[in-house]
């Protein structure tokens, strides 16, 4: 599980998945949890209409499982999820002025057809942000901000309907869903035909005097380069990105050193937590 928090900390694009999602399951959590509330309150209806209703925005789910292939051809991941944000705000905020029981169940069937478009764009984002040999543990971090983010966003908009009404709350979770789309200028969602993790292959196998124990470790690493002077700055500007790189891929620690006796050699070291961690990254590393 280390080796997963230190790709989380170190990949820009699994962490735009999970601030994103984590911002909008917060505040989508006041529509789950507030509708039985008006369904009783300001429908007065009891079970069954309740049930209606979230049937309603399971139709609607259904429903944009049908229209999610040819919506995706046409728009762009970012584009996609900004609008499926603002329809769901939208049908949030008719539940708020819910007056009449058709037009808050046409509302709800539109925010079903939100919600599987947002939540089925989060998931292939987070599944294409991360390598195979690593992606079990991204998407344990996932689910852990999704579900926590619906659990603290429902405690959220309960306590804040107890305290200001139910129709604040509501348009309060309306302006956070709004309010969050701001995020998009610095968390974009990464396309994941772009991402290239297919294996390199490029690492040589190491020869051991002793016997190799793949959970044995630490595992350090040294990789040298040849630069010209006048190209010194270039390279070391460039190694920013290697040293961002390393970090995703698992290692604990980097450092890129230059040789006093040879000012062309640079050697880049790494340290890994084991040969079984070298091993899956050195295949997926590039």
């Amino acid at each position: 599980m280390r080796a997963g928090i230190r790709y989380v900390r170190n990949a820009p694009s699994l962490q735009a998945v999970l601030v994103r999602s984590g911002v909008l399951i917060v505040c989508a959590a006041g529509l789950w949890a507030l509708l039985p509330l008006v369904a009783r309150d300001q429908l007065g209806l009891g079970a069954t209409g309740d049930g209606v209703l979230l049937g309603c925005l399971g139709i609607g789910a259904v429903a944009g499982t049908t229209l999610l292939p040819r919506i995706k051809r046409k728009f762009s991941l970012d584009m996609l999820v900004t609008g499926a944000t603002v329809v769901f705000a939208v049908a949030t905020a008719a539940l708020a002025y819910a007056q009449n029981v058709f037009l808050v169940g046409t509302a709800m069937v539109a925010g079903g057809v939100a919600w599987i478009a947002l939540m089925s764009s989060f998931n292939a984002a987070a599944q294409t942000a991360a390598p195979e040999w690593v992606r079990a543990r991204a998407l344990a971090v996932y689910l852990l901000v999704f579900q926590g983010g619906m659990a603290v966003g429902s405690i959220l908009w309960g306590a804040l309907a107890a305290r200001v009404g139910i129709r604040a709350a509501l348009l309060l979770a309306v302006f956070g869903l709004i309010a969050g789309l701001m995020l998009i200028t610095r968390y974009r969602l990464a396309e994941g035909e772009k991402i290239d993790l297919t294996p390199s292959l490029r690492w040589p196998e190491p020869r051991m005097i002793v016997g190799l124990q793949l959970e044995g470790g630490p595992v350090l690493v040294e990789v040298e380069y040849f630069i010209e002077l006048d190209r010194a700055h270039e390279c070391t500007k460039a190694m920013d990105e290697v040293r961002r790189e390393r970090l995703r891929d698992g290692a604990m620690r980097w450092g890129l050193f230059t040789d006093s006796a040879n000012p062309n050699r640079f050697v880049e070291t790494f340290l890994q937590e084991s040969w079984v961690e070298h091993y899956a990254t050195a295949r997926t590393s590039h």
